[in-house]
């Protein structure tokens, strides 16, 4: 029988949310967390499941890397099955480092799933087949049942599909097929090209990906004369949360007059931000956003004014549409004051 190799998170292998986020790798026999949820259907058996904390990963990367393949040297398997991550950034990112290293050394198949928002979709679709997920962990059963049934398709040799076809993202791999039914390419493109001289509807056969492209600023001309702004996705808010901002998949955004404060209080403001411990930033929120620093700054002469607000939201599982029409609702704020410059920080 086939084997096959599993990777998860700490929160998926049940140690532990964000206060386990810094467990280090660890290889366990037999299926951990959804590994049992694709066992059922996967025409392999999962020998090993490999877990990691998202943070650990995060920021040990090189370090936890290494370790997992090491621990996989003397393993024998014929695929290598991560996530799925959803929409959770750090473990889309964790799932992709791990598949790319795993396939690179072992040369065997890798597989994972992730939400169309996850970061890890576009630094990693090129290197192997990520099948579109669902936002979150509701869609589990969907998600492991999608990478299952192509993964069989690969241990058994059987001919895949398109990535369309199969349901992952596309790759950018363009290969040559020669149907045995239907019209040739030569007719296809005509009646493409028919559909869309009348303004039809039509499907080309070869899609070319639009990238929403954000140029640089110019640089600021003279600082010291320049008013700046600061902006968080690290979720700072004032302790009541007066506009509401989820602490995940944020829809709002609050803008706090702190005018008249050279840093930010403990007890008077907190982060709601649920991707992260949030014990340091409570502490001292100045951690996250500096306002301390940049009032500092702002008596140093280093620039001319600090604008009267800070503008806060959460970036964890935040859509990338969602957080342009919260850009486009502060500009408007930030041109009213003539800010010449933004800092935006995030965690």
């Amino acid at each position: 029988m086939k084997k096959a190799i599993y990777y998860v998170n700490q929160f998926f292998a049940g140690i532990g949310g964000e206060d386990k986020a810094d467990y280090p790798p660890e290889i366990r026999e037999g299926k951990v967390g959804p590994a049992a949820a694709i066992g059922s259907i996967l025409k392999a058996e999962i020998t090993h499941t490999i877990i990691c904390g998202d943070n650990y990963m995060g920021s040990n990367t090189e370090k936890a890397i290494n370790t997992i393949l090491g621990f996989l040297e003397n393993k024998d398997f014929d695929i290598f099955i991560a996530g799925p991550a959803f929409q959770a950034g750090r473990y889309g990112v964790a799932c992709g480092n791990v598949c790319k290293a795993v396939k690179e050394k072992f040369k065997v198949p890798v597989i994972t799933s992730m939400h169309i928002e996850n970061p890890g979709v576009e630094m990693f679709k090129k290197d192997m087949p990520i099948f579109k997920g669902g936002h979150s962990a509701g869609s589990v059963k969907k998600d492991t049942e999608a990478m299952a049934l192509y993964a069989n398709k690969i241990l058994s040799g059987e001919e895949t599909l398109g990535a369309e076809a199969e349901g992952y993202f596309a790759r950018g791999i363009r290969k040559q097929v020669f149907l045995k039914n239907g019209p040739n390419a030569a007719v296809r493109g005509v009646q493409m090209l028919i559909k869309k001289l009348n303004g039809e509807e039509y499907q080309t056969e070869l899609i070319i990906s639009k990238k929403d492209r954000v140029p640089a600023a110019p640089p600021i001309k003279d600082l010291s004369a320049a008013t700046i702004a600061v902006l968080n996705t690290g979720g700072i808010v004032p302790v009541t949360n007066p506009d509401k901002i989820q602490s995940a998949s944020a829809t709002r955004w609050g803008r706090y007059d702190c005018s008249q404060m050279d840093r930010l209080q403990s007890g008077e403001f907190k982060t709601i931000h649920a991707g992260f411990d949030p014990a340091a930033a409570d502490a001292d929120p100045n951690v996250v956003l500096p306002w301390d620093v940049l009032k500092e700054m702002e008596k140093e002469k280093v620039f001319a004014r600090l604008h009267n607000y800070f503008y806060s939201t959460v970036g964890t599982g935040t859509t990338q549409a969602e957080a342009k029409r919260m850009a486009e609702e502060i500009i408007p704020h930030l041109k009213a004051d003539n800010v010449g410059g933004c800092i935006m920080v995030s965690t």
